[in-house]
C-alpha cells in the first residue's frame, strides 16, 4: 500500500511533522504490551552504519536513533548484547547541543545497556548517537559468518539472523516487536562484494584502498527482528512482477539452482497481492540463499530480504528430489506470506507468535494447493495436523497463545503447536465460516493494523464482523487452552432412512489418561457412505446428536478439517475397515492417523491400524501409502533392542510394502506424478530401514555401480540410495563416504555426506561420527546436525556424548536452539534411566521457567516406554495369527 522511502538526511528533528503517520509508533503499540524495557522512551528511526571485518570476526558500528521521551527521566535503557561502547551522545536539536556524557552500565543477564545522565531528560524528541563494536559469530544469531568450499578455495559470507532477540547483538536498540521504527542502513564493505538489505541500494561509493560504502533506502516501519544485512561474493538472479523486483541471491555461480525459487516467488507474490487485497509494499523482494544450516530454522522472513539456507531453497540437479522441490516452494510460500502476516502486521508480543507462524503456514498450504494442484498437497495437511496433535496430547503441551516472559521462553515457542496446531485451527474455522467471509475478514484485519502491532482479539473481531456469526468463542477454546478434543462416536441408529449419531466429546491424552477433559466447542462434519451427503454441526457442552441421510457407514470429521481425534465404537469401526478401500484418500489418511494414535495410547486395540494397513488397496493414493509406510516405521521403532519380536513385525511390514514398490519400481516412468516419485523414495528408504534384503542389496549394487554407470544412481534417488547404504554401512563403507565428504566442494552435497556418516545403525560408527562432529572438519553449522542425526538410532549415546562435552557442543549449536537441543537428542530413547539424566541436565542448565523441551522429552520417553510395555504384546499376538 504505502512505501516509506525517506532519505536518512531528511529525518531530522525539524522534519518531524513531515513524517508519514505510520512512521511514528502509536501509543497503543507499547502501552498495553509486555516489555522488558522501561516504557518512558520509544524509537522512531534508526540510522545504522556498519563496518564488518569478516576475517577478524568483528565489526564497528554507529547508530543514530531518533527517540521520543514520553516522561521525564535521567536514564535511557535499551537492549544490547556483547557490544562494547566507545561513545554515547544525546542531543536535543540538530545544531549539536548535547547532554554531558552519561554513565554506561551493562547488564549482561538482561541483555541491556543503561545510559544514566546527570540531569533529567524532559519529554520531547531527541537523537541518541552511539559508537560501538561487536562480534561476528559462527552460528546463526546476530551477525554471523558462514564458510564454504568453492572451486576457488575457501570462502566466507556474512548474514544476520535477528529473530527472536538478536538485533541487540548488532545494534543497540529497543529489540522488542512492539517498538517499531524505520531504518536506514549503510555499510563499509570490500569493493567487489555484494551487500544486501531489506531495501534496494540508494548509493554506492568507492572509498579507495579496496573498500566501498553502500547505503540502502529507508525501510518501512518495522520491528527490529526483521532487519537484515548480508555480504559476500554473491550473484543475483532477478525477475519483475509489476513494480516489484524479485531476486534470488546465491554464492557466485549458484543462480542456475535458483531458477525454480525465482519463478515460484513470482507466482506466490501475485497470489498474495490478490488474496490479501493489500499489494506487497516494498520495491523489491529478495530471497538470500546461504550455505550451512541451523537447528532452529530453515528460513527467516526479513522484510524484503528473506534468508533461506540453501538446502531449503536451491535445487541442485545432482542431488535434489521432487520432495525437495515441493519443500522449496512451500518454504518460499511460507516466508512470503510473512511479508503481510508478521511484517506488515506484527504481533505485539511473543504471546501471539502464532499470528505470524500459523497464518504463514496456512497460506503456505493454501497457496501450494492452488498453484500446484498436481501435488495434491491437501493430503499433507492431515500429516501437518498430526504433528501438532502428537505434541499437543502430551502432558507438557501449551496453548497456542501462551504467555512469554523471557527470551529463552520465546525460543521454545517455535514448535508444532504454534505452527501446525494454529494452522489446523485456522483451517477448521475457515471451513466453519466459509472461504469468502474468511478472506474478507483477513483483508479487513490487515488494513486496520498495517504498519502496526496486533493481538489475537483484533483478528477475531474483524473475522466475526466479516462472517456475521460468532467464532471468537470457538477460536478461544482452541487457542487459549491446550490439548486435543476426542470425539467419541458412541452409536448409530437408523430411522426412516436416516442415521442418528450420538457424539460425546472428551480429551485425547497420550500419557495422562486420568486427566479431567477440557471442554471445546467443536465444529464437526459428518458424511454418509450411502449418498456422500454431509452435515455440519457444532458439538457444545460435550454432547451432540447428528442426523445424517442414509443408513450406511459414516465418517466423522469428513474432509479432515477438524482439529480432534475420532474414536468410533467397535461395530462402527468394523464398518470403516470393511469399506476402507472406497473411502476418499484424505479420510483414509485421517482414519489411519486416528487409529494409530488411539491404538498406541490404549484407547482402542492397537491392531486396528494393522487391519487398516491390510485393507489398504495397492491402488490407493501414493500419499496414503506414504502414511502406511510411516505408521509401520513408527511401530518398528518401539521394537528397538528386541531383535526377535522386531523381526516378526518386520516380516509383516515388508510383505505389505514390497508389492507397492514392485508396482512403483526403482525406475521412474515418463510423466509420472511427483507423488509417485516421492512414494518410490519413501518406500525404498522404509524397506531399507526395515532390513528388506532385496532393497539393501539393490541399493548397494547401484552405489557400487555408479562410477561405471551414471544412471545407476539417478539424482531423485541419490539421497535415498546413499541413505540405505549409510544405515547399513560397515567400517569400509563408512570410510568411503567420509572420503567423498572430504573431496566434495558443493556445500549442498558435502553437508549431505556428513549427515550420512551420522545415520548408521552400527554403534561404533555412531561414536566415530560423534567424535568427528567436534572437529573443525564438518563446518561450524554442520556439527550439531551430525549429533542430532546420530540420535536417530542411538539416542542414549548421542545425549550422553553431548552432555559429557557440553561446552564444546554448545559452541556448535546456534543460540536460539540451545535450550531445546540437548533434551531432544534423547526423545527416541526407550530406557527409563535416561529420564533421570534429562532432569539432572535440566536442573543444572535450564532456567526453571524454560525447561519445556526437557519436560517434552521426558513425556515422550515415558509414552514410548508405555507403548512398548502395554501395546506391543497385543501386536505380537496378532502377528502370530497373521
Amino acid at each position: 500500500m504505502h512505501r516509506l522511502l525517506i532519505s536518512a538526511v531528511a529525518i531530522t528533528l525539524g522534519s518531524l511533522l513531515t513524517l508519514p503517520a505510520h512512521a511514528i509508533p502509536a501509543n497503543s503499540s507499547t502501552g498495553q504490551t509486555t516489555t522488558q524495557l522501561p516504557r518512558s522512551i520509544r524509537p522512531a528511526h534508526y540510522d545504522v552504519a556498519l563496518k564488518p571485518d569478516a576475517k577478524a570476526l568483528s565489526f564497528d558500528g554507529k547508530v543514530s536513533i531518533f527517540i521520543e521521551v514520553l516522561q521525564s527521566t535521567n536514564s535511557i535503557t535499551l537492549n544490547a548484547a556483547e557490544l562494547a561502547f566507545a561513545k554515547v551522545v544525546l542531543s536535543k536539536d540538530q545544531n549539536g547541543a548535547s547532554f554531558p556524557a552519561p554513565n554506561i552500565q551493562i547488564n549482561e543477564a538482561q541483555q541491556t545497556a543503561t545510559f544514566t545522565f546527570e540531569q533529567a531528560i524532559p519529554p520531547g524528541w531527541y537523537r541518541l548517537n552511539i559508537d560501538y563494536s561487536g562480534k561476528i559469530g559462527t552460528q546463526a544469531a546476530g551477525l554471523f559468518a558462514l564458510d564454504y568450499d568453492s572451486n576457488d578455495g575457501r570462502k566466507r559470507a556474512l548474514y544476520t539472523q535477528f529473530e527472536t532477540a538478536h538485533a541487540r547483538r548488532v545494534i543497540p536498540s529497543w529489540d522488542e516487536p512492539a517498538y517499531k521504527a524505520t531504518f536506514t542502513l549503510e555499510a563499509t564493505i570490500p569493493t567487489g562484494q555484494l551487500a544486501v538489505s531489506n531495501m534496494p541500494v540508494e548509493d554506492r561509493r568507492d572509498l579507495g584502498e579496496g573498500y566501498s560504502r553502500v547505503q540502502f533506502l529507508t525501510s518501512p516501519k518495522m520491528s527490529t527482528y526483521l532487519l537484515f544485512f548480508g555480504l559476500g561474493e554473491f550473484d543475483r538472479a532477478t525477475a519483475k512482477l509489476a513494480d516489484t523486483e524479485i531476486g534470488v541471491i546465491t554464492k557466485k555461480g549458484g543462480t542456475a539452482q535458483a531458477a525454480f525459487a525465482l519463478a515460484s516467488t513470482q507466482g506466490i507474490l501475485q497470489e498474495y497481492n490478490d488474496y490479501f487485497g493489500t499489494p506487497y509494499p516494498l520495491p523489491k523482494l529478495d530471497n538470500v540463499a546461504a550455505p550451512g544450516r541451523s537447528q532452529f530454522f530453515s528460513a527467516m522472513e526479513n522484510w524484503g530480504s528473506i534468508f533461506t539456507f540453501e538446502h531449503s531453497i536451491l535445487l541442485d540437479p545432482a542431488i535434489s528430489t521432487q520432495a525437495d522441490k515441493q519443500r522449496a516452494f512451500m518454504i518460499a510460500a511460507h516466508e512470503t506470506a510473512h511479508q503481510w502476516f508478521g511484517n506488515l502486521v506484527t504481533m505485539a508480543w511473543w504471546d501471539d507468535l502464532w499470528l505470524n507462524e500459523s497464518f504463514a503456514s496456512w497460506m503456505e498450504s493454501r497457496t501450494t494447493a492452488k498453484l500446484h494442484p498436481e501435488w495434491n498437497s491437501v493430503l499433507s495437511d492431515v500429516n501437518d495436523r498430526d504433528r501438532a496433535i502428537e505434541l499437543d496430547s502430551l502432558a507438557s503441551t501449551h496453548p497456542v497463545v501462551q504467555h512469554v516472559e523471557t527470551v529463552e521462553q520465546v525460543n521454545q515457542a517455535f514448535d508444532a503447536i504454534t505452527y501446525q496446531k494454529g494452522e489446523a485451527v485456522i483451517r477448521m474455522l475457515e471451513a466453519y465460516v466459509g472461504e469468502n467471509a474468511w478472506r474478507s475478514g483477513i483483508q479487513q484485519y490487515l488494513q486496520a493494523h498495517r504498519y502496526a502491532n496486533s493481538v489475537s482479539a483484533d483478528l477475531w473481531r474483524e473475522l466475526e464482523a466479516a462472517a456475521g456469526k460468532p467464532i471468537a468463542a470457538i477460536a478461544q477454546d482452541f487457542t487459549l487452552q491446550p490439548g486435543v478434543p476426542l470425539i467419541r462416536v458412541e452409536n448409530q441408529v437408523c430411522k426412516a432412512g436416516k442415521s442418528q449419531l450420538r457424539l460425546r466429546q472428551g480429551e485425547f491424552s497420550k500419557n495422562n489418561p486420568d486427566k479431567k477433559a477440557l471442554r471445546w466447542r467443536v465444529p464437526v462434519r459428518v458424511q454418509s457412505f450411502a449418498n456422500a451427503a454431509t452435515v455440519d454441526q457444532l458439538v457444545t457442552d460435550g454432547v451432540a446428536t447428528i442426523t445424517v441421510p442414509g443408513c450406511g457407514p459414516v465418517i466423522v470429521n469428513a474432509g479432515q478439517s477438524g482439529y480432534f481425534r475420532t474414536l468410533y465404537a467397535p461395530k462402527l469401526f468394523a464398518k470403516i475397515i470393511k469399506n476402507f478401500a472406497s473411502i476418499a484418500a484424505i479420510d483414509q489418511l485421517g482414519i489411519l492417523s486416528d487409529a494409530s494414535a488411539l491404538g498406541l495410547a490404549g484407547l482402542r486395540p492397537p491392531i486396528d491400524v494393522l487391519e487398516l494397513v491390510k485393507a489398504t488397496p495397492i491402488s490407493a493414493d501414493p500419499q496414503v501409502w506414504d502414511k502406511v509406510a510411516a505408521v509401520l516405521r513408527g511401530i518398528d521403532e518401539f521394537y528397538r533392542g528386541d531383535a526377535a519380536r522386531q523381526a516378526q513385525f518386520r516380516r509383516f511390514a515388508i510383505a505389505r510394502l514390497t508389492p507397492v514398490l514392485d508396482k512403483t519400481r526403482w525406475t521412474a516412468t515418463p510423466s509420472e506424478p511427483d507423488t509417485v516419485a516421492i512414494l518410490r523414495s519413501n518406500l525404498i528408504a522404509t524397506l531399507g530401514g526395515l532390513g528388506a534384503p532385496d532393497v539393501i542389496a539393490e541399493a548397494r549394487r547401484r552405489y557400487l555401480a555408479q562410477s561405471a554407470d551414471p544412471t545407476a544412481v539417478p539424482a531423485p534417488l541419490r539421497k535415498t540410495i546413499l541413505g540405505v547404504v549409510a544405515q547399513h554401512a560397515d567400517a569400509a563403507a563408512w570410510e568411503q563416504l567420509h572420503a567423498a565428504a572430504l573431496a566434495e566442494k558443493t556445500p549442498l552435497i558435502k553437508d549431505q555426506f556428513y549427515s550420512l556418516l551420522s545415520t548408521t545403525e552400527d554403534e561404533s560408527l555412531g561414536r566415530r561420527a560423534l567424535d568427528l562432529a567436534l572437529t573443525a572438519e564438518p563446518g561450524a553449522t554442520t556439527s550439531s546436525a551430525m549429533i542430532q542425526s546420530v540420535s536417530k538410532f542411538h539416542p542414549d549415546l548421542a545425549f550422553d556424548f553431548a552432555v559429557a562435552h557440553l561446552p564444546a557442543v554448545t559452541e556448535k549449536v546456534d543460540a536460539p536452539s540451545r535450550g531445546n537441543y540437548f533434551s531432544r537428542l534423547a526423545e527416541r530413547s526407550l530406557d527409563p534411566a535416561i529420564i533421570g539424566k534429562i532432569n539432572t541436565y535440566a536442573a543444572a542448565n535450564l532456567p526453571a521457567g524454560s525447561r519445556r523441551s526437557a519436560d517434552t522429552a521426558i513425556a515422550t520417553i515415558g509414552y514410548r516406554i508405555k507403548v512398548r510395555t502395554m501395546q506391543l504384546p497385543t501386536i505380537n499376538q496378532w502377528l502370530e495369527q497373521h
